[in-house]
């Protein structure tokens, strides 16, 4: 019995025990849920309360973003509607860095599946900085088939990286005209400096060079602006508003792409450049300089090997050396030191000066050589500049003095650029007492006087400039300044617009007009005439032109020295050049040519000024062009002055 009573009171206290710890537990658990509880009560009042506003931007944001849309780049046409610069659709990986939680992570992912160099990430990388997080920013430019497909397969990964369809320029023509068309490239990090951010949001390329760079502000357009949905991962799934951007502006240039590449031809292998200018107005109907270079190559960015092979390649393709080309301009000046002379009364056209292969200042023992060694004899003004005699105006340049020399050289553009406003165009360097002071520290010589008539020493001109000084010439002391625009379309009224030229420039008035037609009528009968240095381009011309050769040395003989062809390397040939225009009665067209060590102007560039007037007279008529050829060697070999 009294085990029983002892086992009970055990399992009695046993239930109270146990009643006492379920209820302390009861009593903990409930309070831990209650604290969660309270927890989770204040969290969620600093996220619906507190946080509000701040949370619902953001959620907004992650939902709806803005979407740039860069606009169609205006196209590029010749004078006659021959497009010259086109847009054609690429592919391009696009990147948003604020749907990307870790950049450094993507990018390193998508370069295991799609090629990635330097120059891709360096690129995005400085756009990056300059750019908003939402806006999207090129990665890498025109994928292939491949590339496409295989980030299709991967798209899931990669939230926040898209593949667009854009346009991308195009020249069609490839070398034709490229230094005139100029070209695009993208947009570097001293460019994102200086553009307006809103109009090129979304744009990943500008002009560079030429009339992409000239004309910018009418080919590139505006961007719109377009407010997407999108879901967690990125995608699209609806468009909610859109700003459309404006197109920009097709551009007709003046280039006739007909006489451009007639031009191009004449030159063919020799290095140099060919302008002519439309005397009437100013347009430049052809900018030849070759050698070329292919533009498209430059427009997704260029590899560095091939860039170091154009840098680095002897011909300078890159050069524009009808812009930036600074060449003696040799005996083609003497037409304007023969208008100086005689409306400063230096000598009549009549008076005869004596060459007898050289000049002499009084007092020094130097001779400067006439490029006949012989001597000339007895010449008048039209005899010296149909046979173009040194001596005859090594006497007019220091009759006339540097002074008066460097004013009247002045007036018609020599040693100042043309007003073309194409970009990179140089001035040139018209010597005088004022500017050898500033360049050398230097005073002026009796005899750098001389050397300065005959086009030499340190003097330099660009063929645009030899173009232009022509066409003044040409419309006896007017002119227009050379321009490259003819025509605007407006993609986004549909309207066209005729550009008219720059205002007509006076550059003279003489005070004998009589004297325009005396050194007209000498630079006919350098062509005509049976001494002419130009009359390589006689036969068969069917049409008056003036015109005047010219022959520029590249390094100085000695005293007693005789220029050989045959004893000295090619780079140090004399460069060959002519200016001249046609009709000499009724001028249209002024056109100048210089080619790079090519010897002889009467010989080598004179043939190609009149192939070149030959193809615009045929063009003028409607009737086939003429095949052009090119000079051959031996042919350069002539000499005159």
């Amino acid at each position: 019995m009294a085990a029983k009573k002892g086992q009970g009171d055990n399992r009695l206290r046993d239930q109270i025990q146990e009643r006492r710890l379920f209820t302390r537990r009861t009593l903990l658990a409930g309070a831990g849920v209650l604290g969660l509880m309270g927890l989770l009560g204040a969290r969620m009042g600093q996220l619906q309360v507190t946080g509000h506003q701040h949370y619902a931007t953001m959620s907004q944001a992650n939902r709806v973003r803005l979407v740039p849309i860069p606009p169609n780049r205006g196209l590029i046409h010749d004078r006659n509607g021959v497009l010259l610069a086109d847009n054609r659709p690429t592919y391009q990986l696009m990147v948003i860095p604020e749907q990307i939680p870790d950049l450094d992570q993507t990018l390193e992912q998508l370069g295991s599946i799609i090629e990635l160099d330097e120059a891709d990430l360096k690129r995005f990388h400085n756009q990056r900085q300059r750019s908003r997080r939402f806006d999207a920013i090129p990665l890498k430019f025109r994928l292939n088939e491949r590339d496409v497909a295989v980030f299709a397969t991967n798209r899931h990964r990669f939230p926040g990286v898209e593949v667009e369809a854009r346009l991308s320029r195009v020249y069609p023509e490839g070398e034709h005209a490229v230094h005139a068309i100029g070209h695009v490239g993208r947009i570097n990090e001293q460019e994102l400096a200086r553009i307006d951010s809103a109009r090129y949001r979304g744009s990943s390329h500008i002009g560079k060079s030429g009339a992409e760079l000239q004309f910018e502000d009418l080919l590139h357009g505006h961007s719109g602006i377009e407010r997407v949905e999108a879901n967690a991962l990125g995608r699209v799934i609806r468009q909610l508003e859109r700003l459309d951007p404006n197109p920009g502006n097709d551009v007709y240039l003046t280039i006739d792409s007909r006489l451009q590449r007639v031009a191009e031809e004449v030159l063919g292998d020799w290095w140099g450049a060919v302008v002519a200018l439309d005397t009437r107005n100013g347009d430049i109907l052809a900018l030849a300089s070759q050698p070329s270079f292919d533009p498209n190559k430059f427009v997704h960015g260029i590899d560095r090997e091939s860039f170091q092979a154009l840098q680095g390649d002897p011909s300078r393709p890159l050069y524009n050396r009808a812009m930036r080309g600074q060449y003696p301009p040799g005996s083609t000046i003497k037409p304007f030191v023969a208008l100086a002379s005689l409306e400063n009364n230096i000598r009549s056209a009549a008076e005869r000066v004596f060459c007898p292969g050289f000049y002499t200042l009084p007092g020094v023992r130097h001779r400067w050589r006439c490029w006949q060694r012989r001597g000339h004899g007895h010449m008048n003004m039209q005899d010296s500049m149909v046979q173009s005699c040194d001596v005859y105006f090594y006497d007019t340049a220091y009759k006339l003095g540097i002074d008066r020399l460097q004013e009247y050289l002045g007036g018609f553009g020599f040693g100042q650029r043309t007003g073309s406003g194409i970009p990179g165009e140089l001035p040139g360097v018209l010597p005088s007492r004022e500017w050898k002071r500033a360049a050398r520290g230097e005073g002026w010589y009796h005899g750098e006087t001389l050397i300065t008539g005959i086009g030499q020493g340190f003097f330099l001109t660009t063929p645009i400039q030899l173009a232009h000084a022509t066409a003044v010439l040409a419309n006896k002391g007017s002119a227009h300044p050379p321009r490259l625009i003819k025509r605007i379309h407006g993609n986004s009224n549909g309207e066209d617009r005729d550009l008219p030229p720059e205002e007509l420039e006076t550059h003279f008035t003489l005070k004998d007009p009589a004297n325009w037609q005396r050194v007209v009528d000498s630079m006919v009968e350098s062509i005509r005439g049976a001494r002419g240095t130009a009359r390589s381009i006689a036969p068969g011309l069917e049409y008056e032109v003036a015109g005047k050769t010219g022959t520029a040395q590249v390094f100085s003989l000695g005293q007693d020295e005789k220029y050989d062809a045959d004893a000295i390397p090619r780079h140090l040939h004399d460069h060959a050049l002519f200016n001249c225009f046609a009709p000499a009665d009724d001028p249209r067209i002024a056109v100048a040519v210089v080619v790079e060590n090519g010897g002889s102007g009467g010989a080598v560039a004179a043939p190609m000024a009149r192939q070149v007037m030959d193809a615009w007279r045929a063009i003028e008529r409607g009737e086939p062009i003429p095949r052009p050829d090119s000079p051959d060697e031996e042919a350069a070999e002539q000499a005159d002055g």
